[in-house]
């Protein structure tokens, strides 16, 4: 061993190393991003502006913005104001945001085992 060799301090990490993330595809969506995408969505293909759904709406623009990019949880009122502003009601914007989540859920019902898949059907047997 050289001298530099024997006079490093060795490290000794305090924790261990960071697991690595999991696989982007593999993660669930968070309610916000879908209702996000599917409320800009709308209003794009409406041809409409953040300004104008907002002041529908009754909302601010930067707030409407933050909705559709998933950064803000929305309460039910502000849901339902800005479905309203786009011309829908707030079950529809639920039920599109439900389209939205059963598509990755399908591809993954096939890992699932019997008792699982049948209760996303609504199929759930109790035991006796």
């Amino acid at each position: 061993m050289s001298s530099d060799e024997t006079n490093r301090a060795r490290v000794v990490p305090l924790r261990p190393a960071a697991t690595p993330a999991p696989d982007a595809a593999a993660k669930e969506p968070l309610w916000r991003h879908v209702v996000g995408g599917v409320l800009r969505r709308e209003r794009l293909a409406q041809e409409r502006t953040l300004k104008d759904v907002a002041e529908a709406a009754r909302i601010s623009v930067p707030y409407l913005s933050e909705l559709e990019r998933g950064r803000k949880e929305a309460s039910s009122e502000v849901l339902a104001a800005a479905a309203h502003a786009l011309g829908f009601g707030l079950v529809d914007l639920l039920a599109l945001s439900h389209r939205e989540l059963v598509r990755p859920v399908r591809s993954t019902t096939a890992r699932l085992g019997r008792p699982a898949r049948a209760a996303l059907r609504g199929n759930v047997r109790l035991a006796a």
